[in-house]
């Protein structure tokens, strides 16, 4: 592995959104390797997290995002669009595979932050990262990551003696604060912040600045242990 690799014997674990999910999962697996860890706008990949995003809930906040996302898919196939997309981004067609690519990335970006923002759309609509994005995010949701039904709330207990921050803006509509909420029930020692006038990307001043006072915090509790 990586930590093996740079010859690191404990770290601190920092990710966002699906990141998130590794962080958590990873901590949960090797906790005795952690020192703790920074999440930002939680997924814990849920089925009621991916139907929200990908199927009925977001949708009904940016009905006319929606309508680009779902253009790719014919009527009769769009009672799962997670499915359907999953379908186009691997089938042989590279048409459709690329029309696939660009509705998924695109609808990500147009909904990642709390007021649209340009630089993040144009980053989600590279060709070369749409396709790249669209189809390993899909193939992650077909399999429920590889988990084991609310594996990660599940095993939360593990995260119990690990220092933590949670990171979530109030109006994130990517991964809404419900999990971050259940996440912070199951490890009570993590601080949860939620910053009331941002959505789910990075680039939301409101959360970098979290990010950067959480981890500066984290290092000085960490130095104190």
């Amino acid at each position: 592995s990586r930590r093996l690799f740079f010859r690191i014997d404990r770290w601190v674990l920092c990710g966002g959104s699906w990141g998130s999910t590794l962080s958590l999962v990873y901590a949960e697996t090797y906790p005795e390797r952690v020192l703790g860890l920074v999440v930002r706008g939680i997924f814990l990949l849920r089925p009621r997290e991916i139907r929200w995003f990908y199927q009925d809930g977001a949708n009904h906040v940016f009905p006319d995002y929606w309508q680009d996302f779902i253009a790719p898919i014919p009527e009769e196939e769009r009672h799962d669009l997670v499915q359907a997309h999953y379908r186009h981004l691997t089938g042989s067609d590279e048409v459709a595979r690329m029309a696939s690519a660009k509705a998924w990335s695109v609808w990500e970006g147009r909904t990642a932050t709390l007021t649209p923002n340009h630089a993040v759309i144009d980053f989600f609509s590279n060709p070369h990262l749409a396709l790249g994005l669209a189809r390993i995010e899909a193939h992650y949701c077909v399999h429920q990551g590889f988990l084991a039904p609310n594996q990660i709330l599940r095993d939360a207990h593990r995260l119990a003696t690990l220092p933590g921050y949670i990171i979530q803006g109030r109006y994130d509509m990517c991964c809404p604060m419900e999990s971050a909420w259940d996440l912070h029930l199951a490890w009570p020692r993590a601080q949860l912040e939620i910053v009331p006038d941002a959505g789910h990307s990075v680039t939301e001043p409101g959360i970098t600045d979290a990010l950067v006072r959480a981890t500066i915090s984290l290092h000085k509790q960490l130095a104190l242990d």
